[in-house]
């Protein structure tokens, strides 16, 4: 008889599913027009009805089916009783399929941390920047993202009535990552993906260094490094701090598959085991391909201002 696939599998497939159900809900909100705004910290940290709602639904989603599995989430949310409609109990059967890793198979639930970030670039999905936005759920083991999905809830939607409307991402180390094309960015040309509403004398100043032929300026970590594995950018450079584990555990999770790498901006990978701190305080370095290029050429004083 076939063996049951192995833990990391089911929560992979669990979590494309659940990240689809995110993005019916994400759209829904949209569609309704009250986006119940609030802001969190500032007018560039707002949470929407639609984080509230999705954050519930992941969260309480996998938390059913896995229940020793760590989830943290962005929202301070209260524990509501979550309603039915909000669960998805459903996975990508295509993904079951598929052989685990040899080095993940051994995996226990309560081994497993993910990090969910319900709607990453909320401030642009209230400002109609629609393909902007993602949903991520990160899946880490031993402090190292090794699994991620990325759902983009608009993706297509400039293309007009009939296109199919959103599209999930998603990756598993060792194994690769799926539902886009993979492609590199322009041979020779250094082009920088960047902060769109958290920008600073620091960021603007680290990216002068890098002497780019173009800044591209988005909201979203998701979004990002997506930049990076179309090949619409060949850095993404954040000198500062204000990212969190719950926007770079994802993307990680599939950049790595894709054998590129992110770090701070001193170069130290990211921790994600339970206890670790939220805020990646010293910014972000990321490439698809010749990450060291840009590595060597972040200046000492940027360095020296971000603190790990």
């Amino acid at each position: 008889s076939m063996a049951s696939p192995a833990l990391l599998m089911r929560v992979v497939a669990s979590a494309y599913s659940v990240a689809e159900k995110a993005a019916t809900i994400v759209r829904n909100v949209m569609a309704a027009g009250d986006l119940g705004i609030v802001e969190k910290t500032g007018a560039n940290d707002l949470q929407t009805k639609a984080d509230r709602l999705v954050q519930m639904s992941i969260c309480a989603s996998l938390a059913r089916k896995f229940p020793k599995v760590t989830i943290i989430g962005e929202e301070e949310l209260p524990s509501d009783e979550v309603t039915d409609e909000l669960i998805e109990d459903g996975h990508c059967e295509e993904i079951l399929k598929r052989t685990c890793p040899a080095q993940y198979t051994g995996i226990k639930e309560e081994e497993l941390v993910i990090w969910v970030d319900p709607l990453d670039g909320t401030k642009e999905y209230t400002e109609g920047l629609l393909d902007h936005v993602t949903v991520l759920i990160g899946i880490a083991y031993r402090g190292k993202a090794i699994a991620g999905v990325i759902n983009q809830p608009y993706y297509n939607y400039e293309a007009g009535a009939g296109a199919v409307l959103g599209r999930t991402i998603w990756g598993v180390l060792g194994m690769g990552a799926f539902g886009f094309q993979l492609t590199e960015a322009p041979a020779g040309k250094h082009i920088i993906v960047t902060t769109r509403s958290h920008s600073s004398t620091l960021v603007n100043d680290c990216i002068s260094a890098l002497n780019p032929d173009s800044v591209i300026r988005v909201g979203g970590a998701g979004n990002k490094i997506i930049q990076l594995i179309e090949g619409k950018a060949s850095a993404y450079v954040f000198a500062s701090p204000g990212c969190k584990k719950w926007d770079t555990c994802a993307p990680e999770a599939i950049l790595h598959a894709v054998g590129g790498k992110i770090t701070d901006i001193h170069g130290n990978s990211f921790q994600y085991n339970k206890d670790v701190k939220h805020m990646n305080s010293a910014g972000v370095l990321a490439a698809l391909r010749n990450y060291d290029y840009y590595a060597s050429r972040i200046p000492n004083t940027v360095k020296q201002s971000l603190v790990p």
